[in-house]
């Protein structure tokens, strides 16, 4: 049987990824050593070792480092993606973001700078699917 092709970064997450759910709030250096799916609020630098995956009402104050990234909350600091990010349309990112590709949806608010390592270029798109919990 051929497996459903696999286009968002969330639909790569596997293994156990390490959960902050929504209510909590880590103040604090964060290290994981695979993804990372953030529903709270972290006031810190982080080290994710895998997929970095924020919900509509997270949010990220501090230096971020990650292999991949759909961030859909508030972000402010800098953010670091050696691969793929996806930006979606509820985002708020106000930081130095860089990444080897960057694609924004259609309503994400940006106030900084955007680097695309790869010289590629960012990539805009409207967002056609929503999160389970309806956000």
């Amino acid at each position: 049987m051929k497996e459903t092709p696999r286009r968002r970064l969330l639909d790569f997450l596997g293994g156990s990824p390490t959960f902050v759910a929504e209510g909590c709030l880590v103040t604090g250096d964060v290290e994981t050593a695979g993804p990372l799916v953030l529903c709270g609020v972290v006031r810190g630098d982080g080290h994710v070792r895998g997929a970095l995956s924020m919900a509509a009402k997270s949010e990220w104050e501090g230096e971020i480092r990650a292999e991949q990234g759909v961030v859909a909350g508030k972000v402010t600091g800098v953010l670091s993606i050696t691969g793929k990010l996806e930006i979606g349309a509820t985002a708020v990112i106000r930081a130095r973001v860089s990444a080897r590709s960057i694609a924004i949806a259609k309503g994400a608010v940006i106030d900084g700078e955007l680097i695309v390592t790869s010289g590629q270029p960012v990539v805009s798109f409207e967002e056609k699917r929503h999160s389970r919990s309806g956000e």
